[in-house]
């Protein structure tokens, strides 16, 4: 990984938190639904409605498969979370916000398990 990994966990950390928070579920204000990843500080397009940063350049870009890293849209959609290879964009296409939100907790936990295993061997 070319990102640091400390600094991954710290961000991982923050998405946990913030889903914890209910960040991720809309208010009575908002518009629409608030979109995992991309509508979070550790997003370099947070709050921009048209990118200019490319999803290269931010950390999640680590967790996608190579053949989805060019992809359009939000590629951290395409981030593989469980076994059987949901993403967050399949699982939006499912209409369960609690599924989704409880597969993406998941997914983060574990990321930040396995990124703290790796940093405590060194690796």
């Amino acid at each position: 990984m070319r990102f640091d990994k400390k600094v991954m966990i710290e961000q991982l950390n923050f998405e946990i938190e913030m889903m914890e928070k209910g960040r991720y579920y809309p208010s009575a204000g908002e518009r629409r639904e608030p979109e995992i990843f991309r509508d979070s500080i550790t997003c370099p397009n947070a709050g921009l409605e048209r990118k200019t940063t490319p999803c290269s350049s931010c950390f999640l870009i680590e967790f996608v498969p190579p053949a989805m890293r060019g992809s359009e849209g939000d590629v951290c959609h395409q981030i593989p979370l469980n076994e059987k290879g949901d993403t967050i964009e399949s699982l939006k296409a499912g209409d369960d916000p609690y599924k989704l939100q409880a597969t993406v907790l998941g997914w983060l936990k574990n990321t930040v398990g396995e990124l703290e295993r790796e940093v405590a061997a060194g690796a």
